[in-house]
């Protein structure tokens, strides 16, 4: 574990250095205030510090004081290193943000439980970013495909609106349906399904290009958000995303599957920007069901409609 050591007697740091390299710290020196500020408050900086109290440029305390200003991604545990011993000087160690004291000469047995005290406190920390990153995931993928879920990437497309409007760009959306999906289910139960689900779910990741998104809108259907895409290249993109699904048949233990998707797909035109998520939901649906009733495994895309000529019984099925 890295750790930083600021002190400007050059043979104190040097024998601060041999110390914690033998008990298995990689050890980052700096001989001024200013500099350890620097060095605490940089990408991949160390997490634990020891700081001498009366230093060039900046004092221990002062140290103390701009790290907790400045570093917010995680906690740095500082402990300050002085010959003071008054309580009023451990007072405003402790009250600049320092989270120990030791007395100069340290005694080696000492400085390593108290860095292990730090090490503990710095575990909890890590444990409690984990739980927290854990718990934002669940609630914001699809447990079964790892996919974005529904609030997300409902949540993540208005957002995408609001930036396309900003800078009057287009984006497109797809909404994919996988076909006959009732009768995989019912054929080969749940599990399948679910694997198809889950196949599907990377296929459609893997077609899709760098800042792009997809999320699990719920049952088989899933969203696909173009970023930039216009309504000229509308229709060949959601073709790869069409043919990427059923290029390859889907093989789960005995099981060899032939699965497509059919999709409705829209375009949000960034110049006019005055058409709300929902209405784009709406238009990319009824080219879901145009789609689907002209033989599935195709796309559809709104407005250049078909629906006027294909009865209204035809429409009923979302299978």
């Amino acid at each position: 574990m890295k750790i930083l050591v600021a002190d400007d007697d050059p043979v104190s740091r040097r024998l601060m250095q041999s110390i914690l390299q033998r008990n298995g710290y990689e050890v980052v020196l700096t001989e001024d205030g200013l500099s350890a500020c620097r060095a605490l408050t940089n990408a991949h900086s160390p997490r634990l510090a020891l700081i001498d109290w009366m230093m060039p440029e900046l004092d221990g305390p002062s140290v103390c004081r701009e790290v907790r200003r400045c570093r917010k991604d995680s906690y740095v545990y500082i402990a300050l290193l002085t010959a003071k011993q008054s309580h009023a000087d451990i007072v405003e160690g402790l009250e600049a943000g320092a989270d120990d004291y030791l007395t100069k000469p340290c005694h080696p047995a000492e400085l390593k439980a108290r860095l292990l005290t730090g090490r503990r406190i710095l575990g909890y920390e890590d444990r409690l970013v984990k739980s927290r990153e854990d718990m934002r995931y669940r609630a914001t993928h699809d447990s079964l495909t790892q996919l974005a879920n529904r609030a997300s990437i409902l949540s993540n497309l208005r957002q995408a609106m609001e930036t396309a409007a900003q800078r009057k760009c287009d984006l497109s959306v797809l909404l994919c349906d996988i076909d006959r999906f009732k009768s995989i289910n019912d054929r080969y139960g749940h599990l399948v399904g679910d694997a198809v689900l889950g196949e599907v779910a990377q296929r459609l990741s893997r077609s899709i290009r760098r800042g792009d998104m997809v999320g699990r809108l719920g049952g088989e259907e899933f969203l696909v958000v173009l970023d930039g895409c216009g309504a000229g290249d509308l229709k060949s993109c959601a073709e790869q995303v069409c043919t990427a699904v059923s290029r390859t048949q889907i093989c789960l233990l005995e099981h060899v599957l032939d699965v497509s998707v059919s999709i409705g797909a829209t375009t949000f035109q960034g110049w006019r920007g005055d058409i709300p998520l929902e209405q784009l939901l709406r238009q990319a649906d009824e080219a879901l069901y145009e789609a689907k009733a002209l033989g599935r495994n195709r796309v559809s895309v709104w407005g250049s409609s078909l629906l006027s000529s294909i009865p209204a019984c035809a429409l009923d099925s979302p299978n």
